[in-house]
């Protein structure tokens, strides 16, 4: 029998699935909100993070972790986090976590400088240090590459926080005593300082960098001269003394001048990091343009005491060069010591002269050969050196290039370098040399012979005068008196308004004067002998003549 359908066992399905509702719990809602703003933070934070950058400096001085700041216009743009020696252990390099706001200060140029108390040629800084402590202070730059290590500078920087100006280079001999922040001034107005100075590449020289504030820097024009402004100018004239100075700063930390000829047509201003030559003195740097430097040697054969180098040359009374050398040498066929002297002038300091000259001589002054013909043309014209005294009370001398048209000829080689001038003895050798002429005359001459003769004539002469006074005077006045006797006697006879009487009477006055004059005479020869040869001295009185009153 087949079942049927409602006797079969149910067929398995599916077994039914049972859901079941998530509950979220109001709990969690306070950690993951702390997470969420944890997050928010640890971002902002890195956004908000600023570089890390290192300095060196060679000593750790000022420096603290943690406690330094680091100030750029005494705003504080950062914190030092870290003080340790290098791994050389000569320097000390020091880590710096900067704000974001100055992460422009990672490029290539920017400066840092630890800021403490400093006395210096451009006066006092960094007081407020002893009250707030050192810090590290910071100059931006303007490059475009950036970097994450710099070398500290050991002195702040004269010019900060881009100050507006130009910079300009002087070369010098020496520093002398500049420094960095020595004024520099125009017409006595400081309007820069001294930044910087080192030697030049051959070592020969000093580059001096200095900085001119703006609007002040629109006065160095191409044709500008800078000179040495320190210490105090003192000169001795016709007029007395004269002393110059710029001021009391740059006597005691030195200081720079500058300014342009006065005559100065169609002049530019000058360019940024331009060089300029650095003059020792006003005089030297407003004096016309040197030119080309032209060297000559000269040969002494007397000595040179009192001549220095850097002592004046001079043409004509023009300066136009100085002494550059002074040496002893030895003349084997003479077996002497002459002295050679090395020269340098500046024609082009002759100005109008020397145009003149250039025009009518048609010399070239850049062609060695051509300047060589020419000083060979003076020479034979009477061109000779001289050394001269140019101080009597210091006894400095001074090289006078001068035409003596007696001197002797001499011989020119135009082809010796450098061209040799031919010298003369200076004025005081030549008086000496004159004075030694007539010294030695004068020992020739026979004194003693000549001084024996008149003492013997001498003593002839008062043998004579003491004859004349004892028997041909007292004859002479004897025979007056006779004279006068015989016209008194012929005057009484004649008539007294008759004009015989009264030319004897002028006769007899005559005869009187010519005997007191007779007797005077008599008197001054005794006492005088000499004046029949040497004459009557100019100051001669009248009582000399007359003698003592006669008895």
């Amino acid at each position: 029998m087949t079942p049927s359908s409602n006797d079969r066992p149910p067929i398995p399905g599916p077994a039914p699935v049972k859901t079941r509702r998530f509950g979220f719990s109001l709990v969690w809602i306070v950690p993951i909100v702390a997470v969420l703003v944890g997050l928010s933070l640890v971002v902002h934070n890195l956004m908000q993070e600023g570089p890390t950058i290192t300095l060196t400096f060679k000593t750790g001085a000022g420096l603290a972790a943690n406690k330094t700041e680091v100030r750029y216009r005494n705003v504080v743009i950062g914190h030092v986090t870290e003080v340790a020696l290098s791994d050389d252990q000569k320097n000390v390099n020091a880590t710096v976590k900067l704000d974001k706001q100055a992460e422009s200060f990672t490029r290539e140029d920017s400066k840092f400088w630890v800021v403490r108390p400093r006395i210096g040629a451009g006066g006092v800084s960094g007081i407020d240090t002893l009250l707030s402590g050192d810090y590290i202070g910071a100059d931006i730059g303007q490059s475009s590459t950036r970097v994450k290590h710099f070398i500290g500078l050991e002195n702040p920087p004269a010019i900060t926080y881009g100050e507006p100006g130009k910079h300009f280079t002087l070369h010098t001999q020496d520093l002398g005593s500049l420094d960095i922040g020595s004024p520099v001034y125009y017409r006595k107005i400081p309007v820069g300082q001294v930044v910087a100075y080192a030697l030049d590449q051959e070592g020969k020289g000093v580059d001096v960098e200095i900085f001119i504030h703006a609007p002040n820097d629109a006065f160095v024009s191409a044709n500008t001269r800078f000179w040495n402004a320190s210490g105090i100018d003192v000169e001795v004239g016709a007029n007395g003394f004269a002393l110059k100075t710029e001021s009391l700063s740059s006597i005691l930390v030195g200081g720079i001048a500058f300014r342009a000829p006065d005559y100065n047509p169609n002049d530019t201003a000058a360019s940024e990091n331009q060089r300029f030559e650095l003059f020792a003195d006003q005089a030297g740097a407003l004096a016309p343009p040197a030119g080309k430097a032209q060297y000559l040697a000269l040969r002494f054969d007397q000595a040179m005491r009192g001549l220095k180098v850097g002592a004046p040359v001079e043409f004509l009374g023009v300066e136009i060069g100085r002494v550059v050398a002074v040496n002893l040498d030895y003349d084997e066929v003479k077996r002497s010591f002459p002295v050679n002297v090395g020269i340098v002038i500046y024609p082009q300091r002759l100005g109008r002269a020397h145009e003149k000259m250039i025009k009518a001589l048609q010399h070239d002054p850049n062609d060695e050969a051509s300047a060589a013909k020419l000083i060979g043309t003076f020479i034979d014209n009477g061109l000779r050196a001289q050394a001269r005294s140019g101080n009597l009370l210091t006894g400095q001398l001074y090289i006078a290039l001068d035409f003596f048209p007696k001197a002797e000829k001499v011989a020119f080689d135009p082809t010796a370098r450098p061209v040799v001038i031919p010298t003369i003895p200076g004025s005081l050798e030549l008086l000496q040399e004159q004075l030694q002429t007539m010294v030695d005359k004068l020992n020739r001459l026979p004194l003693e012979r000549i001084a024996g003769n008149l003492d013997a004539n001498l003593v002839e002469l008062r043998k004579g005068l003491t004859q004349f006074n004892a028997r041909t005077l007292p004859g002479v006045q004897n025979t007056l008196a006779e004279v006068s006797n015989t016209l008194k006697s012929a005057n009484s006879t004649l008539a007294e308004d008759s004009p015989q009487r009264e030319q004897l009477t002028q006769t007899l006055d005559e005869l009187g004067r010519m005997s007191r004059s007779l007797r005077e005479l008599a008197d001054y020869l005794g006492r005088n002998p000499e004046s029949l040869i040497r004459g009557r001295p100019d100051n001669a009185g009248p009582m000399d003549l007359q003698g003592p009153p006669r008895k």
